[in-house]
């Protein structure tokens, strides 16, 4: 990673403020740049002269499409202009002018489009740029053919407290060409970020704006608010003690809670934003594991309601956040950690769209392992499968189309057979049963007592015995009581596309689950 880029900055609010005099857009507005069309309205706002008067007009050649005006009243000067809400099209020619004193200032921004705004965001496996992808040639040469498809990067940034604007952008809004997609590894433009944007673009067929804002190597803590960790028990002036990334893979960012909500987050609250797509959780596979099934919640319902009071009002109070559950990491060394995060990014339940995350979508990537990767096997290159999963999330969520299927088979009912050695596990649609595997289920399971002639349980290898439509029959031997099950429980659990159940179409794959049993 470049060390220009490796820039952090801990700074107070106050570094970020323009002088009064100084009349000029917020840092994320440019030429080229994607505003968020109807039905909502786009949000403009910059800094000028207190008592100023200012207006913002939107041009179609010499045409006037929609002015709005707005005074300067409190200090520091800040102004604030919510637009018409606009059809996706363009390009258009945005003016803002001030007028101060018998004084006149004037910005203009060319080649403005309007689309719908997502914003990506996470560790690594989001930072990843298109030249480390698998066909990075191919996609690379293509990009030129997404004219209407923009770009923007924050820069690494972090701070201890709350900025009102970014200290500093990678990427000023530009259109897509093979040197913004591929500058590099882990610097921008995040791979799975601009596929996920370029499939939207394919299928919606109007301007689609994209903003990155990405760290490798950080924990969800960081990305948080201070009130989002505390509705989850953890303290404001708690630090962590991850001095660098648990994977040697990995250059870590900052680890401290909340430093990149207040730099890379806090500052883009007042753009108006249509969703937000999510790769994040191996940085959580060493720091408070057992609390991601709260603090990942926590943060989608924190980031919905900043942004909805950010823009007042305009961007949708629950708007859609789609997210990619982990992949894979080890192969020979196998733990637990990395299927209790994929779990956890549930909040428990296993699939997505759930009672705890609505108008959410989950893209599984278990079964994208790339050992070979020379960026380190936690560093997957298929991105492509990834972001086509989660567009398919996206088109059912986010887009209302009821024909998208974009879940991938999920238990519905389970029944251990009177014999006490058998499990019939019905699925919530038909399977595409591929390869399969003795040791992908295992059963929880009561086969000895200790010293004090108390029942032990430990998880056993369970058999997959048939496999036909949506039933599949699971044994398993030696076990006195079996009181849970699970599938897929383990760091790697199957080969490159090669695990045993899929949707009927062979594209989503049966995610992981684990089911205690009641009496």
């Amino acid at each position: 990673m470049k060390m220009t880029r490796l820039v952090l900055l801990f700074l107070s609010l106050s570094l970020v403020f323009i002088a009064d005099s100084e009349f000029q857009f917020a840092s994320y507005y440019g030429d080229y740049m994607v505003l968020q069309k109807e039905p909502s309205k786009a949000l403009i706002w910059g800094y000028g002269d207190v008592g100023a008067n200012i207006t913002v007009s939107i041009f179609k050649g010499l045409e006037t499409i929609t002015k709005k005006a707005v005074q300067i009243n409190e200090n520091p000067g800040i102004w604030k202009v919510l637009l018409d809400p606009m059809h996706d099209s363009g390009p258009y020619r945005l003016v803002a002018k001030q007028y101060y004193k018998e004084k006149v200032q004037s910005i203009t921004l060319q080649d403005i489009l309007f689309g719908d705004v997502w914003l990506c965001s996470g560790q690594s496996n989001m930072e990843m740029t298109v030249s480390q992808i698998f066909n990075a040639s191919k996609e690379l040469a293509e990009a030129a053919h997404y004219p209407h498809v923009r770009l923007f990067a924050a820069a690494l940034t972090a701070s201890q407290t709350e900025l009102r604007d970014l200290a500093k952008v990678d990427l000023q809004w530009s259109l897509p060409t093979a040197e913004n997609l591929g500058n590099g590894d882990f610097t921008y433009f995040s791979a799975v970020c601009w596929l996920f944007g370029r499939y939207l673009s394919d299928t919606l067929k109007y301007p689609i704006g994209l903003v990155a804002s990405t760290w490798g190597g950080t924990p969800v803590e960081a990305w948080s608010s201070k009130r989002s960790l505390e509705k989850c028990g953890l303290s404001e002036n708690v630090k962590t003690n991850i001095e660098r990334s648990p994977f040697p893979e990995l250059v870590a960012g900052p680890c401290d809670y909340s430093v990149l909500w207040n730099a890379m987050i806090h500052p883009l609250l007042n753009m108006t934003i249509k969703g937000a797509i999510w790769y994040q959780g191996e940085q959580n596979t060493n720091l408070n594991t057992d609390l991601y099934n709260c603090t990942f919640p926590a943060l989608i319902e924190d980031w919905r309601k900043s942004f909805y009071d950010g823009t007042e009002g305009q961007t949708e109070r629950y708007f859609p956040f789609g997210f990619v559950q982990l992949s894979t990491y080890q192969k020979k060394q196998q733990n637990d950690m990395f299927p209790v995060i994929r779990w956890h990014q549930t909040a428990d339940y296993g699939f997505a769209p759930n009672a705890k995350m609505i108008n959410t979508f989950m893209a599984v990537a278990m079964d994208l392992c790339d050992e070979e990767s020379p960026y380190g096997s936690i560093h997957p290159r298929d991105k492509q499968n990834v972001a086509y999963r989660l567009l398919l999330g996206a088109r059912a969520v986010a887009y209302g189309d009821p024909n998208i299927a974009f879940q991938g088979p999920f238990p519905n009912r389970m029944i251990v057979v009177d014999t006490g050695s058998y499990i019939n596990i019905t699925y919530n649609q038909k399977l595409l049963t591929t390869h399969l595997s003795d040791n992908i289920y295992e059963v929880f399971c009561n086969s000895k007592m200790n010293e004090d002639k108390e029942d032990v349980f430990d998880w056993i290898p369970a058999v997959i015995t048939s496999a036909s439509s949506n039933l599949v029959t699971v044994s398993f031997k030696g076990c006195q009581n079996v009181t849970g099950i699970r599938y897929a429980w383990v760091d790697w659990p199957c080969e490159y596309k090669q695990c045993p159940f899929y949707s009927i179409d062979g594209i989503l794959p049966a995610p992981p689950f684990v089911k205690y049993f009641t009496n």
